[in-house]
């Protein structure tokens, strides 16, 4: 199997930049950010995205458009596929795989074989849940908030392998750290917690939160799925030992692609759930090791290169800065327009990220998004009552026109 993958490997480094060539550029048209006025940068930004005339998409905490460079390259991509399905076609996906791992690393702080290229947060969370060693008199602390991936896997393995889940509440308007250091004791093992809610949009310190659990000699799994993509990150720098996400959410990346960052220390400790074809137990294989899942769809998982130059184009800081304004003008917005207004999130900024949730008196949550879709043109989620999570593909006339269609289902 190694000189088939060696074989593969030569085959692809001739090949891979001639497909890279022919994929369309990752923003078109898009200067660099400071050449123009911010809001003009940001219209030309939507222009990149398919999304119909009429409909203002604010659900990124679920599911994101990807940009027509994206879009393009997964077609462009898998008719390559289907064009020639030999290995020495096939072989250069190996390549643009690598690019991907590569930048993707270089975006979040991580080094390339400390990362996995998944197919969804789901899968990372599931794969650390089953891989670390737990038994009898072991604890695992998780957040009451967290994605049933990184909630109840954790329930249905400690039913089969005896050891304790203690869950924890937070107050988003109290100390968002101190409920951990109180439920972690000498019998935990592990703290499992989501870095961003999609249910209250609370952000938790992530890298004060590590640092206690290091303290304690306590594993640190982050579930990711809110913040990759959206905010700045530097995974050496917040010392978690695992951080899983998607491509779909706020990536803007081709469906069913992820993520699943283990720490280099910690790669040894995590048993691989699938092995198969690929596998392999070596420092230099790394965190591949948790991608040996078979036949995958090449081309979706190519195209994260697409997604990648996209984020570098516009910057990180930049779009984290972007979602955040989008965010606090929405709140602002909200909290004018429409009174009596409750919101699940933190008081402070710092707190909160680009998910916002809140509550309108005396209406059914459920029945304002949908009236907000059919209405109004606005696609958000029932979470928690109603959830608007805006992004790059948002404008600030977006942000006003969502304020003024809640206002007139207040």
């Amino acid at each position: 199997m190694a000189d088939r993958r060696k074989f593969l490997k030569t085959l692809a480094g001739g090949s891979a930049g001639a497909m890279l060539a022919g994929l369309p550029a990752a923003a078109p048209g898009l200067p660099s950010p400071p050449a123009i006025a911010d809001e003009a940068y940001w219209e030309l930004v939507k222009a990149q995205f398919s999304v119909r005339p009429g409909l203002i998409m604010m659900n990124a905490a679920n599911l994101c458009p990807s940009p027509r460079a994206v879009a393009e390259a997964v077609s462009t991509l898998t008719r390559a596929v289907d064009a020639d399905a030999s290995f020495q076609n096939r072989a250069q996906f190996d390549a643009m795989r690598e690019q991907a791992r590569s930048a993707i690393a270089a975006q979040i702080g991580a080094d390339p074989a400390e990362l996995a290229i998944t197919r969804n947060t789901s899968e990372g969370n599931n794969t650390i849940v089953q891989g670390l060693e737990l038994g009898p008199g072991d604890e695992v602390v998780i957040w009451d908030e967290n994605h049933p991936t990184n909630r109840e896997a954790w329930q249905v393995r400690a039913r089969r392998d005896g050891f304790q889940v203690r869950q924890v509440s937070v107050d988003p308007t109290g100390s968002l750290i101190e409920p951990f250091l109180r439920a972690m004791g000498s019998a935990t093992r592990v703290l499992s917690v989501s870095h961003l809610s999609n249910l209250t949009g609370v952000l938790l310190p992530a890298g004060e939160l590590c640092a206690e659990a290091r303290n304690r000699g306590v594993y640190v799994h982050l579930d990711g799925a809110q913040t990759f993509g959206s905010h700045v990150l530097d995974l050496h720098a917040i010392a978690c030992d695992s951080y899983a996400s998607s491509s779909h959410k706020w990536y803007c990346g081709p469906k069913e692609a992820g993520i699943l960052y283990v720490r280099a220390d910690r790669i040894s400790e995590v048993w691989a759930t699938d092995v198969g074809v690929g596998y392999a137990e070596t420092p230099e294989h790394g965190a591949r090791k948790f991608e040996s899942l078979g036949q995958r769809d090449d081309a979706c998982v190519a195209a994260m290169v697409t997604a990648a130059e996209l984020h570098d184009r516009i910057g990180k800081e930049r779009i984290e800065a972007r979602v955040r304004e989008l965010t606090e003008a929405l709140i602002a917005g909200l909290q004018e327009a429409v009174p009596g207004i409750s919101f699940s999130m933190p008081p402070s900024p710092r707190s909160r990220g680009g998910v916002v949730i809140f509550q309108l008196p005396g209406k059914d949550g459920r029945e304002v998004f949908s009236r907000l879709y059919d209405e109004h043109g606005v696609a958000g989620a029932p979470t928690g009552g109603i959830r608007l999570s805006p992004h790059i593909y948002n404008t600030l006339a977006d942000v006003h026109h969502a304020v003024s269609a809640v206002a007139a289902l207040a």
